[in-house]
């Protein structure tokens, strides 16, 4: 009888020990890094109402605020995104015969990113019965800020965006927002005009 328990332990113990290494034959894939499901509001967009020279279309669930940077101009805004933690700087400058320089300046502004870039995109919009000309510049990669774009009459107006969150650049986790952000300013360009 003793044999025979020693027997069955034995055997019980190599069934086990088969099940248990032939558990180790399958290769291990790790998952992806997930990221946190972000809520995006409803589009819904209102029209600017002021004084400035410019207006166009934004969406309601940002918030307009006077840019408190130190080099703060007339008509300069934020368009600040406060759930999704960016905004887009608007910026604006009078032509005085130096259109030239402001695109020259906007143009080295952009590329300013090509360290961290994948790649560049320019998209030139025109609206000759608007008279509003531009270049939405799509910065790919992991740039501090992914879209920037100007508009202008080429003789008396400029204005210059560029879209900043507050977050460490990370094209994956922010893919979503960009997206949902970038068809926010392809509205705010396609219902630009100049007062």
């Amino acid at each position: 009888m003793h044999k025979r328990s020693i027997l069955t332990y034995v055997s019980v113990f190599v069934i086990i020990g088969s099940f248990l290494l032939s558990g180790c034959n399958r290769k291990y894939t790790p998952k992806p890094r997930g990221y946190f499901r972000i809520d995006l509001p409803e589009k819904s967009y209102v029209q600017l109402d002021s004084v400035f020279p410019y207006t166009f279309k934004y969406p309601a669930y940002t918030k307009l605020v006077d840019d408190d940077s130190k080099r703060h101009e007339k008509y300069w805004i934020n368009i600040d995104y406060p759930k999704l933690n960016g905004k887009i700087h608007i910026s604006y400058k009078d032509i005085n015969n130096n259109i030239n320089q402001i695109l020259e300046d906007t143009r080295k502004l952009a590329y300013k990113h090509t360290i961290k870039a994948d790649a560049i995109n320019e998209i030139r919009f025109s609206k000759p019965e608007k008279d509003v000309y531009g270049i939405l510049y799509e910065i790919e990669g992991n740039a501090a800020s992914s879209v920037q774009f100007f508009l202008t009459d080429s003789t008396k107006h400029y204005l210059r965006g560029a879209l900043y969150f507050n977050t460490e650049p990370n094209k994956d986790s922010l893919a979503p927002v960009l997206d949902f952000v970038k068809e926010d300013i392809n509205v705010l360009i396609e219902s630009f005009e100049w007062k």
